[in-house]
């Protein structure tokens, strides 16, 4: 008896099937068809492109979730946030979902980012300046757009590690993607106690202050300007976590 390929695909298992997607997206990605920062088709749209059911592609989504290649913000899509593979470092986006592990997540940023901002300061060419300027145009649009300004705080960050010259860091800040943002994964304008465009105001004062040093090729005032920055984000949260135990 003739089997038509209708037959065939149903009874392709749905784990392959979920597997066909992981394989298929995730080599988009690893490629750079699919950057940092990009909106992943629709689960309609992925769901047409393929041909299988929505359970189907949630069940490849997380697990491009737990590989840390996408990261899904409710009501909004999921994005691309990296290229990394499972069985290396990685911070995986259902990680990062309490006030205690955002800080611990900080804390690593601190460290790397303040240090990247030194040498951007040092390296920055005429062309990483004026991407940062950008990002910071950007920023200030968002914040009179009334949005919330995630993907041009995640671009300046990502500006600053490229202009690093250090391959490295843009690569780990790609990797981390909108886990960058605290404001992801937490209310961090309800923790500093304002509203969201007071808190995003406040944030691209600082954002100022970095581009201004790294500009001013000033690598002290750089690094401190970035620690400043992302230790006023972890003192808030510590701060908020101190009072929901206390």
């Amino acid at each position: 008896m003739n089997t038509s390929p209708t037959d065939l695909s149903l009874r392709r298992k749905p784990r392959g099937l979920a597997h066909e997607i992981v394989e298929s997206l995730g080599q988009r990605i690893r490629e750079g068809r699919l950057v940092a920062g990009v909106k992943l088709p629709t689960e309609a749209e992925i769901m047409g492109e393929f041909g299988v059911s929505r359970t189907v592609v949630r069940e490849a989504l997380s697990k491009l979730q737990a590989s840390g290649l996408v990261a899904t913000r409710h009501g909004v899509g999921t994005f691309v946030v990296g290229a990394g593979e499972a069985n290396n470092f990685r911070i995986a986006p259902e990680q990062v979902a309490t006030i205690r592990e955002v800080v611990a997540v900080l804390e690593l940023r601190i460290g790397l980012e303040a240090e990247a901002a030194a040498l951007a300061a040092t390296r920055r060419s005429a062309e990483n300046l004026q991407a940062m300027r950008e990002a910071l145009a950007s920023f200030a649009k968002a914040i009179a757009d009334d949005t919330d300004a995630v993907a041009s705080d995640m671009q300046l960050h990502l500006e600053i590690a490229r202009a690093t010259q250090n391959q490295h860091f843009a690569e780990l800040m790609t990797y981390l993607g909108t886990m960058l943002i605290p404001r992801t994964r937490v209310n961090s304008a309800r923790f500093a106690g304002e509203g969201l465009r007071e808190y995003l105001l406040r944030v691209h004062a600082e954002h100022e202050s970095i581009v201004d040093a790294i500009a001013g090729r000033d690598p002290e005032a750089a690094r401190a300007a970035m620690r400043t920055h992302l230790s006023n984000s972890r003192e808030r949260l510590r701060r908020a976590q101190e009072a929901a135990q206390g």
